[in-house]
C-alpha cells in the first residue's frame, strides 16, 4: 500500500489554506482554495476561481469561524466579494480584537450533496484513532460517528461507513441519489494512511465533506501538528 509520507517542519494548528494544500498533496480531493490578503486579491481570485464563492477569515487564534461573522457564503460577483472582505474583517476586529488576522480564504462554492465528516487523532492509550460520521450540523446534534484504531484495512472502512444510523442518507433515500460509497471508504483508508505514517500529525478534522453520486469533495479542514 503507498505511503503517504509527508515532509512537515509545521509545528501546532495549520491555517485552512495550509491544511487543504497538505491534503491535496496526500491525494484527498480537496476544494481549490486560495489566501487572499485584501479586498482586491479576494475579487480577483473570485473571478479566476468562478462564481459564486464563499470567504472564510484566516486567523489561527480563531477557531469557530460562523462565531464571530468570519464566514460569508454564494457571493456572487467581484464588487460582493470585495465588500465580504472588508466586513469579515471588520466583524471579526470588533469581536476578537487580539486575533491576528492572515486574510480570507477564497474558494468556489461546491454543489450541494451529502455532508459527511472524517477526523483522526491520537489518543494517549490507543494512539492514533479515525471517525467518520454525518457531517456539518448532524455530527454535532445527533454525535452519529463510528471510530477505529489506526491502520484500518478495506474491511474497517466499510464496516465504518455502514455502522452509522444515517447510512440511509448514503445509500439514497426518498428518491435522492446515493454517494459514491467506495470513493468515501478509500478517503477513510487514505487518512488512515496519512495519520500512520506521519506521527508528527496530532488532528485532522475534514467537516464537511460533500459526497456526490460520484466522488466527494473536502470542503473544510483543520490539521493540528504536535
Amino acid at each position: 500500500m503507498q505511503k503517504v509520507k509527508q515532509s512537515l517542519s509545521h509545528a501546532g494548528p495549520m491555517t485552512e489554506v495550509e491544511a487543504k494544500d497538505l491534503l491535496r498533496r496526500v491525494g484527498f480531493n480537496v476544494v481549490e482554495t486560495r489566501l487572499a490578503r485584501s479586498s482586491k486579491e479576494a475579487a480577483a481570485m473570485g473571478r479566476e476561481l468562478g462564481f459564486p464563492v464563499a470567504l472564510k477569515v484566516v486567523s489561527l487564534q480563531v477557531v469557530h469561524k460562523s462565531n464571530v461573522g468570519g464566514v460569508r457564503l454564494n457571493l456572487a460577483g467581484a464588487h460582493e466579494t470585495a465588500q465580504a472582505y472588508e466586513e469579515i474583517l471588520a466583524a471579526v476586529k470588533a469581536r476578537l480584537p487580539e486575533a491576528e488576522v492572515q486574510g480570507m480564504a477564497v474558494q468556489r462554492m461546491a454543489p450541494p450533496g451529502v455532508e459527511v465528516v472524517m477526523g483522526g487523532f491520537r489518543d494517549a492509550s490507543f494512539g492514533p484513532v479515525l471517525m467518520f460520521g454525518l457531517g456539518g450540523l448532524w455530527v454535532e446534534v445527533l454525535q452519529d460517528v463510528a471510530f477505529r484504531l489506526v491502520p484500518l484495512e478495506a474491511r474497517d472502512a466499510r464496516d465504518m461507513v455502514r455502522e452509522i444510523r444515517g447510512y440511509p442518507l448514503l445509500e439514497g433515500y426518498r428518491g435522492q441519489p446515493g454517494v459514491d460509497i467506495p470513493f468515501m471508504e478509500e478517503m477513510i483508508l487514505l487518512l488512515s494512511r496519512f495519520m500512520e505514517d506521519n506521527p508528527e500529525v496530532r488532528e485532522v478534522d475534514l467537516n464537511p465533506v460533500i459526497a456526490y453520486p460520484e466522488q466527494a469533495l473536502v470542503v473544510d479542514a483543520r490539521v493540528v501538528m504536535r
